[in-house]
């Protein structure tokens, strides 16, 4: 239902926001916006300027206003936005770099949507950001991560950093809010928001990994996991599934020198979805089954 008392374009933008976090809730876009301003108010202007370029794209080229006002042609937009403006120095080309990112995420979004149209087939989710993430940054080897001793405050608060990394933020408090959002948007999908984020820190501590773990550099990618997966209702299984697979496949990328971003997390979700539709299929065609 419409929002009466927002109007249609920051609807639209707040809601791409929450996209991220594939939601369509204002509030909960609204909460991911203020998270930014406290963590890394130096990315808010990156962000929005990607999310508003994502936006007036799908309007001037006149995809559906459902689609745009659910935030789908914006959300890889605002994640372009955050990552050009932390991995990039200000200059006069940044806010054209932005506009052009954002732009062409919604363009390639809305090429995946026309041919995805059957509810079997493969979401984008965030790949238009991670293919365009991966030619602005280029290979780049695996930066080395400062030691932190962990202590009951950093293990308590690790999940919700790895919350806030989804938005290339590492404060526990910018976690939180994403949390309070979640929660508002959809009770379940925060529950296990934070079930894959905490099963990531588990799994990187109990591998020796303990910067990784706290700083949420292993735990953004199952919380997402755990977020698409966990709209399957009755299956509990498949997120748990995301999120082991988001694990196993993150440091397949550090091999490669290229930054993991959300990669991991959409492979994961694919191989979920691709193996499910196999498993229907053979069960249809099975010779066993009664007619």
């Amino acid at each position: 239902m419409p929002n009466q008392s927002c109007p249609d374009w920051a609807e639209a933008l707040l809601n791409g926001f929450s996209q991220i976090f594939l939601q369509r809730h204002p509030l909960c876009g609204l909460l991911c916006l203020l998270a930014i301003l406290i963590g890394a108010p130096g990315l808010l202007g990156g962000a929005l300027l990607g999310g508003v370029a994502g936006l007036l794209t799908a309007q001037r080229r006149g995809y559906p206003k459902a689609e745009r006002q659910a935030g789908l042609y914006s959300y890889n937009g605002v994640l372009l936005g955050l990552l050009i403006s932390q991995h990039f120095a200000w200059s006069a080309l940044l806010p054209p770099l932005i506009l052009a990112s954002g732009g062409l995420s919604a363009i390639l979004i809305r090429q995946w949507l026309k041919r995805a149209k059957h509810p079997d087939d493969l979401p984008a989710y965030t790949l238009p950001f991670v293919a365009l993430g991966w030619l602005l940054l280029g290979a780049s080897p695996a930066t080395a991560l400062v030691a932190i001793e962990p202590d009951t405050w950093t293990l308590l608060s690790a999940p919700f950093t790895g919350l806030a990394q989804i938005i290339l933020l590492d404060q526990p408090l910018a976690g939180l809010l994403i949390a309070l959002g979640l929660l508002l948007a959809n009770r379940r999908a925060a529950l296990w928001a934070l079930i894959g984020a905490s099963l990531g820190v588990l799994i990187a501590l109990l591998l020796g990994e303990p910067a990784s773990a706290l700083l949420g550099l292993n735990s953004y990618n199952p919380a997402l996991a755990a977020l698409a997966l966990s709209q399957q209702r009755r299956q509990p299984w498949l997120p748990l599934i995301g999120i082991l697979l988001s694990i196993i496949l993150t440091p397949g990328f550090a091999a490669l020198n290229l930054p993991a971003l959300t990669a991991p997390f959409i492979l994961a979700c694919w191989l979920v979805h691709a193996s499910r539709r196999l498993m229907q299929r053979a069960s249809v065609d099975s010779p066993f089954e009664s007619p």
